[in-house]
């Protein structure tokens, strides 16, 4: 039996940023138990915010799915200042840091693919 798919599920953006909420909360358990209501939490919602906007946006208008996409894009950066500070209080290694850092600048450049691909769209362009 084949599950039926909303077309943002299709997206490859959206694909990785799973990806990255996955990884996140791998490199985050071993945060101190004293960050759980902190850094942890926020490196958390950060990363899960990515892919949350992604699959609220998709179900409006182009414009609309845009402004979403501005705000993923956010919580991209907001990824990157939280891996430096995890990095720099010694809550992940560098080979974490790099590979945060890696996905974050992946994600960055599809999400601004996808909005340079609406844009055009906008404008009459296919």
């Amino acid at each position: 039996m084949n599950e039926e798919r909303f077309d943002f599920e299709n997206l490859k953006v959206y694909q990785k940023s799973l990806v990255y909420v996955d990884f996140v909360y791998k490199i985050t358990r071993d945060f101190p138990k004293t960050e759980v209501f902190s850094l942890t939490d926020q490196f958390r919602r950060a990363s899960a915010s990515i892919c949350l906007n992604i699959a609220e946006g998709s179900g409006g208008s182009r414009s609309e799915f845009n402004q979403f996409l501005k705000i993923a894009r956010r919580s991209v950066r907001e990824c990157v200042a939280i891996t430096e500070i995890s990095f720099r209080q010694k809550f992940i290694n560098n080979d974490d840091k790099n590979q945060s850092r890696g996905f974050c600048l992946e994600l960055s450049r599809m999400l601004n693919g996808l909005m340079k691909s609406l844009k055009n769209k906008e404008s009459g362009y296919d």
